[in-house]
């Protein structure tokens, strides 16, 4: 299928009145829950935490389910952190949510034991995005303490997991 272009659905909505435009953004508000959420936001600003706590609760949910065993899927844990994304207009948030991913993993790993190789990569590819968005948005001082108590409970852990975290920790913040 070929991807339609902004300036084609620009074309298409400029044929559309008012009441049509509003029935077809009333359609997509039914259909889809993501519609839902940005909505949501743009009505109710002030409820951006409440959404996040939302996205926070699939991430936990994979690593420390309230019954059952982890799942550890990682599409799943990418996917509410990109939907978030997608409606917030708060960095902080969203660097909260990358963040909390991190934090989850490393202490998934300190309460089950080595985990594998592809974990470790998960978490310490969203840890080295979750810093840069941390310094692309000036939000070292919510976070920065976060980062390196994240990085000094993954000391010892396997695979150089741990030593990377150090790394990545002490190229990106002066201490």
């Amino acid at each position: 299928m070929k991807k339609v272009k902004q300036s084609e659905l620009k074309k298409y909505l400029s044929t559309k009145s008012d009441v049509e435009l509003k029935k077809e953004i009333l359609e997509l508000f039914k259909l889809y829950p993501n519609v839902q959420e940005y909505y949501y936001l743009k009505i109710y600003p002030e409820k951006e935490e409440e959404i996040m706590e939302k996205y926070l609760q699939i991430i936990r949910d994979e690593f420390f389910p309230e019954r059952g065993v982890p799942t550890l899927r990682y599409s799943i844990m990418r996917k509410a952190i990109s939907d978030f994304k997608k409606i917030s207009k708060t960095p902080k948030n969203i660097a909260e949510l990358m963040m909390s991913y991190v934090e989850f993993g490393v202490d998934f790993t300190n309460v089950y034991g080595d985990i594998s190789a592809r974990f470790y990569n998960s978490i310490f590819s969203m840890y080295e995005k979750t810093i840069s968005y941390i310094l692309k948005n000036n939000l070292q001082q919510y976070f920065k303490e976060r980062c390196r108590k994240v990085m000094e409970k993954s000391r010892g852990i396997g695979w150089g997991f741990g030593d990377d975290m150090e790394c990545l920790y002490y190229e990106n913040f002066e201490d």
